[in-house]
């Protein structure tokens, strides 16, 4: 854990019991674990975090991380914010109002191939670059033919036929890693902040559970990082 010089940076992660299109896929074996275990273990390897909370309505990764997890901080949801349909930036003020940090970082269960030097990596570049920087999300990098609803591309120029390798990079949101202050997310409703430093992270890591096709490949990647281990 973090000392008592450093900046006090509190991982957040939510998780719901309930999931509309891979269900119950937060507890669900993943490589032999709960999918919940593999993003604990990740933040716990991490010293720059002073402390873990995991906002969850699930009694099954209640039980799981009382047992499995007892360093982690487990916050049981509180009804009026359980619906699917609300914003994570209201369940986030809700948690930052209860434990209060110099910065926050926020992941899900549904990475689970993220590493900890990737974490750590991420830190480092955001402390080092704050206050110019005021806040940081994790960015996936594209490099293929891009077009919108409208068949226009968005990216590249349809005469001009580059090899997708020498296409100018376009980074997707990825989900993996928010980095930011109390003071920005209660002033904009965003995690993301007016200044934010994108952080590429590895295609191979930054792996959504989704769908169950997202959920068969991130328990294929990860059985074969184990065996490689």
């Amino acid at each position: 854990m973090a000392d008592s010089l450093s900046p006090k940076i509190i991982a957040l992660v939510p998780m719901r019991h309930h999931s509309e299109r891979v269900p119950g896929k937060n507890f669900r074996p993943l490589a032999g674990k709960p999918l919940y275990a593999w993003i604990v273990e990740t933040l716990l390897a991490v010293p720059e975090i002073a402390e873990i909370v995991v906002d969850t309505d699930s009694p099954t990764i209640m039980e799981g991380l009382s047992r499995d997890y007892p360093a982690v901080r487990v916050v049981e949801r509180p009804p009026h914010l359980r619906d699917g349909n609300i914003p994570m930036n209201e369940v986030l003020l809700h948690d930052t109002a209860q434990f209060p940090a110099d910065f926050y970082l926020q992941t899900h269960s549904t990475n689970p191939l993220l590493r900890a030097e990737t974490v750590r990596r991420a830190i480092t570049r955001f402390l080092n670059g704050y206050p110019a920087y005021d806040s940081l999300f994790g960015v996936t990098r594209l490099q293929t033919r891009l077009w919108d609803a409208l068949a226009r591309p968005v990216n590249h120029n349809p005469a001009i036929l580059l090899r997708t390798q020498d296409l100018p990079p376009i980074y997707e949101e990825n989900s993996c890693i928010y980095i930011f202050t109390r003071e920005n997310l209660a002033r904009r409703r965003n995690r993301i902040g007016e200044r934010p430093l994108m952080y590429e992270i590895p295609a191979e890591e930054a792996w959504d559970i989704d769908e169950e096709l997202d959920f068969a490949i991130a328990d294929f990647l990860m059985r074969r990082r184990l065996e490689s281990h």
